[in-house]
């Protein structure tokens, strides 16, 4: 088992990693829109949810993954209105692969946020 920490990502905002690779599988923690620095990034579902994904990649990069290699999603949205929006943008950085992927509503979110993702990817 491996620990995954980076720099292109927040830190961790309790005691858990920003991933483990297991094998050759990763397995990250749940990512929130917060820049790397701490802050959150912005206000709108459209702002909030690429800066998920910019925090995805920096973690799946620092694993040796990609987005090209995940094989699962997870999804915790605070509000399901946002469906479509999030979807728009779910595709943007997922066009021609498309993981397995969970949805879920949620009564609330780390920091109050409006979307958190996790993935689990396999190692390349």
């Amino acid at each position: 088992m491996r620990k995954v920490e980076t720099n292109k990502a927040p830190a961790a905002i309790g005691p858990y990693s920003q991933g483990i690779i297991v094998n050759n599988m990763f397995y990250s923690s749940g990512q929130i829109p917060l820049t790397p620095e701490g802050e959150l990034a912005g206000s709108s579902v459209e702002e909030q949810a690429h800066q998920v994904f910019r925090n995805i990649q920096g973690v799946l990069e620092e694993a040796g993954a990609s987005l090209e290699t995940v094989v699962k999603t997870t999804l915790f949205i605070k509000n399901m209105d946002d469906f479509g929006t999030i979807n728009e943008i779910y595709a943007q950085y997922f066009s021609e692969h498309k993981p397995a992927r969970s949805c879920v509503e949620v009564a609330r979110l780390p920091k109050d946020v409006l979307l958190e993702m996790e993935v689990i990817a396999l190692v390349k």
